[in-house]
């Protein structure tokens, strides 16, 4: 396996492998490519015990480290994931929350691991970038949202 020049390093608790394989079974283009286990004990645990899993989230390649319960996750880094329609919004948002995740607004929600994701209908980011009045209007839409309503946001960018 090549090494990825830049690769996400992402700081689990224990159970990066877990994270791994089920980002693995709910995104497309994205395998566990291999689990390294610790050569000794350290903080987080001990000697054998996976220490490392190097997976792909849709293409991006990424680092899992079990480093114990020292740092845990903020919304200060999420994935965000671009979705066509509602059907796709509401897939990745029901298998991120409906696996012990947690719901919040304007799109975002949280794995079980607390990993953040932004599930973000392109509908949405495309009133942004057209500005002015439009992007105002889906903007506040999407204000009152936890999960993106796709229809709601087109109605708003139509007015």
């Amino acid at each position: 396996m090549a090494i990825p020049k830049n690769t996400i390093c992402i700081w689990y608790d224990k159970d990066a492998e877990a994270a791994a394989r089920f980002y693995a079974d709910t995104f497309p283009d994205s395998h566990v490519d291999r689990v390294d286990t610790a050569p000794s004990n350290f903080p987080g645990g001990k000697k054998g015990e996976p220490l490392t899993v190097h997976f792909t989230v849709f293409g991006i390649p990424c680092l899992g480290l079990n480093g114990g319960p020292t740092f845990t996750q903020s919304e200060a880094f999420s994935f965000q994931i671009a979705t066509e329609d509602q059907e796709e919004t509401d897939r990745y948002w029901n298998a991120i929350v409906g696996n012990g995740g947690q719901e919040s607004a304007c799109g975002w929600c949280k794995d079980k691991w607390g990993v953040s994701w932004q599930i973000t209908p392109r509908a949405l980011t495309e009133a942004m970038h057209a500005g002015g009045e439009e992007a105002a209007r889906a903007f506040e839409a999407m204000m009152d949202m936890g999960k993106i309503d796709v229809a709601a946001i087109e109605a708003a960018r139509r007015g």
